[in-house]
């Protein structure tokens, strides 16, 4: 790790000529995602880190790698011990951190394109307490270091048919405007990259596996609105798409944009636009309206078009990971296969739909012990040979102009232990909980997370990350606000009531350090459920995903006799839907699959 100890030096003096005793270097670009365009990855740059989630802080004499539970044993692997301290979140925040390790007269930089509002109140209110101080730059100084930086993506953008989309982006503006009218306000800056995508109907190929394109938004209370992207990523195909009432800009018109609302007021997430946006529209004479992003619940409640389209979606996406599961079968007895070689087939088979056009994120393909690590991605350095007597787990999802998909599956290879198919089954049992669930309308994801989770409590055991996200359509992979899980798993933060068209993941775990890991994931649809004499209006949730859960693993006995009715409902779905679209060889193997428990 040489190359990234020298760039850690490298840093450190350039910072000495900035006045700076240290710098915090985040993983997100100014559009606070989750996934980033190769031009922001700054954070792997530094330290070698590839997950995505973390943070880093650089001082004079101590840096620190900050991550959560999901990659405690992968940012050990790709960060130098030897340089950096690794520091577990939420259990301590930078700023907590900083409280501790900053000295009086400490002047510690941050890229106001990249740090929310909040947080900068955080850790300018720690530093303080230390005599120390927060520093805005105005260049973020790793891009002076970084020769040979990407430049951001120029593919231009593409329509997402009103017919995919389900309502126009004029009429998703009148809304905008309608909520802006309700709050006295005259304008909304939209900044996440999912948010300007879905509001115009647009997508875009500016970040792997996120079908987004680099731009910000300015959304008026009269449903008129200004795009603000770099030129040539809006043709003449995708200006007729927008209409008259939608304004094109270039992209270094945005900062000077939010200067002229002085005397107006606007609207501005306070978790999603940065600080140097909020700072912008403050220096302009601009009242901001703190509120959040009026497209991120609208975004999350699908439509019916959205919901048609991610049933194709995945019924198109089980019939590739079926055919993957019997290759995957056959093959890995002979030990020819790694966790590249697998997933490489995996995604040969989605491409043979002939309508995939990315995997909606790095395919998790881990075997062993790297399976313990639960967003673990094989390298041409890490790439393990598939062994008998492993548990093999494949997490996966493919980006389709009709819908997103995300699943996970765990196979083994010959015989594994008992307790791998006792843990297995925990898991099994944890998933049914949270599919079979009913609940009040108004539930807090918080308030289920448990029922994934009892079965191993009831073993003494547990995981470290949360049971289920949101999910985009044809959009991002991790959505919000919805999830299930406790505010202070990764991914937390306020918890959102669950409402009828979200969807979300439904993926209990279990890790063993050093051992194996298992994940089962589908995606699920809330719904209403009508109960006859109820008190209140309930949900439930409508399973989406639909590919065989290994029998093999499941020890039946653990089982009662509601959670065998599921497993063996759940199979006859999944035959019913998939065998008229395989060949005869490949349906027979799923029925086989999908045979009753008995």
């Amino acid at each position: 790790m040489t190359i990234h100890t020298d760039r850690l030096a490298a840093l450190r003096a350039h910072l000495s000529t900035l006045d700076l005793t240290g710098f915090v270097v985040p993983l997100t670009d100014e559009h606070m995602s989750e996934y980033v365009g190769a031009y922001a990855r700054r954070l792997e740059w530094l330290t070698g880190f590839v997950g995505s989630a973390g943070n880093a802080v650089v001082l004079r004499d101590v840096a620190a790698m900050f991550t959560d539970g999901r990659y405690t044993l992968q940012v050990r692997e790709q960060v130098d011990a030897a340089d950096w301290q690794f520091v577990q979140v939420p259990d301590t925040a930078i700023h907590e951190w900083l409280a501790d390790h900053a000295t009086a007269g400490d002047r510690i930089g941050y890229d106001p394109w990249l740090a929310t509002t909040g947080w900068v109140a955080a850790t300018q209110a720690a530093l303080t307490a230390t005599g120390a101080s927060l520093v805005a730059v105005d260049a973020n100084p790793i891009d002076a270091l970084w020769a040979d930086r990407p430049a951001p993506s120029p593919a231009p953008m593409i329509a997402q048919h009103d017919a995919l989309a389900g309502r126009s982006s004029a009429e998703k503006r009148a809304v905008i405007g309608e909520w802006l009218t309700g709050r006295r306000a005259d304008a909304v800056v939209l900044s996440a990259l999912d948010s300007v995508a879905w509001t115009f109907n647009i997508r875009g190929t500016d970040v792997a596996h996120t079908p987004v394109g680099l731009g910000y938004a300015i959304v008026h209370a009269d449903g008129t609105a200004e795009l603000f992207a770099a030129p040539g990523k809006i043709g003449k195909g995708v200006r007729r798409h927008l209409g008259n009432a939608v304004t094109v800009r270039a992209m270094e018109e945005f900062a000077p944009a939010l200067g002229r609302f002085a005397g107006r007021r606007v609207a501005a997430d306070p978790d999603r636009a940065v600080a140097a946006i909020h700072a912008a529209l403050a220096a302009g004479g601009a009242t901001i309206v703190a509120e959040r992003d009026p497209t991120i619940l609208a975004k999350a409640l699908k439509n019916p078009a959205e919901i048609a389209g991610h049933r194709a979606a995945q019924a198109r996406d089980g019939v590739a990971m079926v055919r993957f599961l019997k290759w995957f079968e056959e093959t890995a007895p002979s030990g020819t296969l790694t966790e590249l070689s697998a997933s490489d087939r995996l995604a040969a088979f989605r491409e043979e739909t002939g309508l995939l056009l990315d995997l909606s994120f790095d395919t998790i393909s881990a075997t062993g012990a790297h399976a313990a690590s639960p967003h673990y991605k094989a390298t041409v350095d890490s790439d393990a040979a598939i062994r008998p007597g492993q548990l093999y787990l494949i997490d996966s999802g493919g980006q389709y102009r009709d819908g997103t998909t995300d699943i996970t599956r765990v196979m083994p290879v010959g015989t594994v232990t008992p307790e791998m198919r006792d843990r297995f089954t925990r898991v099994l049992k944890g998933h049914i909980a949270i599919d079979s669930a009913v609940f009040p309308d108004g539930t807090l994801g918080g308030h289920i997370d448990g029922f994934a989770r009892r079965p191993l409590w009831e073993a003494g055991l547990d995981y470290a990350h949360g049971t289920g996200h949101g999910i985009g359509s044809y959009l991002s992979v991790h959505e919000g606000p919805q999830r299930i899980g406790a505010p202070d798993y990764p991914g937390g933060g306020p918890l959102e009531p669950l409402r009828a068209g979200m969807m979300l993941s439904n993926e209990p775990g279990y890790y063993k350090a050093g051992e194996y890991g298992i994940r089962i994931e589908n995606l699920v649809l809330v719904i209403d459920r009508a109960i006859a004499g109820a008190d209140r209006a309930m949900l439930g949730f409508e399973t989406l995903t639909f590919v065989p859960i290994e029998r093999s693993l499941i020890v039946a006995d653990l089982l009662t006799d509601t959670e065998r009715a599921w497993v063996d409902g759940y199979h006859a779905k999944v035959a019913a839907l998939l065998a008229p679209l395989l060949d005869i060889e490949t349906a027979a193997w799923v029925a086989a699959k999908c045979a009753p428990l008995g």
